[in-house]
């Protein structure tokens, strides 16, 4: 019997010391991390923070953290696509779980004037990849934002907040520190990511001990994520999904990729250890059932894409109620009336 930490490696606001305002480009960590076993009263104590924090700096002190960095490098490219989508530029800007800076190194200073990086993992931050863009650091939780209302023009997130506990109360303090007419931009992870490796290691599981514990962590449903934006007080939402399968050679390359991501289970209910032979089966069930012509095992990953604007007074709005001058019952008609216009001028 081995550890499964050596076989399976998946996965109120305190004021921050030494944050600058005025010098962003003066690199400090600043503590903004609660207290340890400090959560929001109301939420759900599902992830252990602490863990993650460790398994974030494990995975930053590796001497090659860029190998493991393909799929974080990939949806922050995409992440910064979304803000090169909206015509101006952002002078202050906040990633949100940062880690080594995926989302800023795709980003450049004449769209964000300066950017504030958060990320609760110390070694992440010192790690961090160079940007063009003036940047200063900052040790805080991603449930516990030490910011002022009304800072930021931009805030991002990349693959960060599916470990978060009270994921209502993220976005409802991302919604605090944007200022009005402000735009976050975030990415996470969807709950049909890594489903070839989760009904392996159920199925060998169930076959080998009479049952089974979850091992991949759980995620949010799509269907959730406007309700919980418009609920934190964002407008204007735009909520997408998309996929990104990678090949491994085998299960367990793909384990330690994702250790080495820092993307290792830390639920509370995890199960501590699993069998060896378990583990061999699983791995046997996974190239049985979805191996690939040239013998590859896929790993899915599916991503959510959020937009979410800050209430402004100068946004577009609805017209009101009764307002409409054609009723839906004349729009087959509206070739015609067209071309009636036309003629009468």
């Amino acid at each position: 019997m081995l550890r499964l930490e050596q076989l399976w490696r998946l996965w109120r606001r305190p004021r921050a010391a030494g944050v600058f305002a005025g010098n962003l480009s003066r690199r400090e960590v600043a503590s903004g991390v609660f207290p340890p076993g400090g959560a929001s009263p109301r939420a759900l104590n599902i992830f252990d923070r602490n863990l993650k924090r460790k398994q974030k700096n494990w995975a930053a002190q590796q001497p090659e953290p860029k190998k493991y960095d393909y799929l974080k490098e990939e949806v922050g490219s995409r992440v910064a696509d979304r803000v090169y989508d909206i015509a101006r530029d952002f002078p202050l800007a906040l990633d949100v779980g940062c880690g080594r800076g995926y989302i800023a190194q795709h980003l450049n200073k004449e769209t964000v004037g300066k950017f504030c990086q958060a990320d609760i993992a110390e070694n992440a931050l010192k790690n961090r990849i160079e940007t063009e863009i003036p940047t200063l650091s900052v040790l805080a939780d991603e449930e516990f934002l030490p910011f002022r209302e009304n800072t930021f023009d931009l805030v991002v997130s990349s693959l960060s907040l599916h470990w978060v506990n009270d994921l209502p109360r993220a976005l409802e303090q991302i919604h605090y520190v944007l200022k009005p007419d402000g735009v976050f931009i975030g990415a996470m992870f969807g709950g049909d990511t890594l489903y070839e490796l989760r009904c392996s290691l159920q199925l060998a599981e169930t076959e080998r001990e009479g049952g089974f514990s979850p091992h991949v962590s759980p995620f949010t449903a799509v269907t959730d994520l406007g309700h919980l934006l418009g609920r934190a007080g964002f407008n204007t939402l735009t909520v997408d999904t998309d996929e990104i399968q990678v090949n491994y050679p085998g299960m367990f390359e793909l384990m330690e990729d994702l250790q080495g991501m820092g993307e290792s289970n830390c639920s509370w209910n995890r199960k501590a250890l699993l069998h060896r032979d378990t583990m061999l089966a699983a791995a046997a069930v996974y190239r049985e059932m979805y191996r690939n012509e040239d013998g590859s095992l896929p790993a899915t990953y599916q991503i959510y894409y959020m937009i979410g604007w800050k209430y402004h007074h100068s946004q577009a709005r609805p017209a009101e109620r009764g307002s409409a001058t054609v009723s839906f019952g004349e729009l087959g008609k509206i070739n015609s009336l067209v071309s009636q216009g036309k003629k009468s001028k």
